[in-house]
């Protein structure tokens, strides 16, 4: 499929547009929704110290309990649209912290390995590959039936490869178009030819299902 400079230049647009938003929103859910739950736990627990009778000093307690588990959440979500270690720390940082929020949300566990020596990618290029990799494991939780995952990371001269595979339930090549597990797969490939890159995915039933993520570097 062929894309022309215009209509690239317009899908790079609406995707840095979009990111821009999702990461204005994470910092809001952190550093404001967050930072006001904190202050509102804090003065209860002040409230909670000074009480003696045993009915107000439970219902406080589970109140603040209830703050403490809404504040973990949004950490959580914040975390999973805009994962501050992707500016900061790189890719790969990046990768393994949202794992840790995957992990715990869905039981899944992914071994994660990297070969060769990281090397610095473009925020624009990184946030894409990134994305990709977040909605191929979202992929997986919602379809693949399985509770084991493999990500392979190879830095190259020149070229990142990231594969992924799921050893999970599969899907034939006739069944892509009505197969719901596929339905974020033109998004994965258009990110990735936007960025220079390319996204291949292959499957087999009873076997899993493999991606290949590739990226100029």
């Amino acid at each position: 499929m062929e894309y022309s400079a215009p209509k690239n230049h317009i899908s790079s647009y609406i995707i840095q547009a979009q990111e821009e938003e999702i990461k204005r929103i994470s910092l809001e859910l952190h550093e404001g929704v967050g930072q006001n739950l904190f202050s509102i736990l804090t003065g209860l627990k002040l409230v909670e110290s000074g009480i003696n009778e045993a009915y107000y000093k439970n219902y406080l307690h589970e109140m603040t309990q209830l703050i403490e588990k809404t504040m973990q959440e949004i950490r959580l979500l914040s975390v999973e649209l805009y994962p501050p270690a992707l500016t900061t720390l790189g890719l790969l940082p990046a990768i393994k912290s949202y794992i840790k929020v995957y992990t715990s949300t869905f039981g899944i566990l992914v071994d994660v390995t990297s070969t060769g020596e990281e090397k610095h990618i473009q925020e624009q290029n990184s946030v894409a590959v990134f994305r990709v990799c977040q909605e191929a494991l979202a992929n997986i939780a919602k379809y693949a039936d399985t509770s084991n995952v493999k990500m392979d990371l190879t830095w190259g001269n020149s070229e990142l490869i990231i594969t992924i595979f799921d050893f999970g339930k599969g899907f034939q090549k006739e069944d892509v178009e009505k197969n719901p597990y596929t339905l974020g797969m033109a998004a994965m490939k258009e990110r990735m030819l936007l960025t220079g890159g390319q996204c291949d995915i292959s499957s087999k039933i009873g076997e899993g299902t493999s991606i290949e993520i590739s990226l100029p570097i």
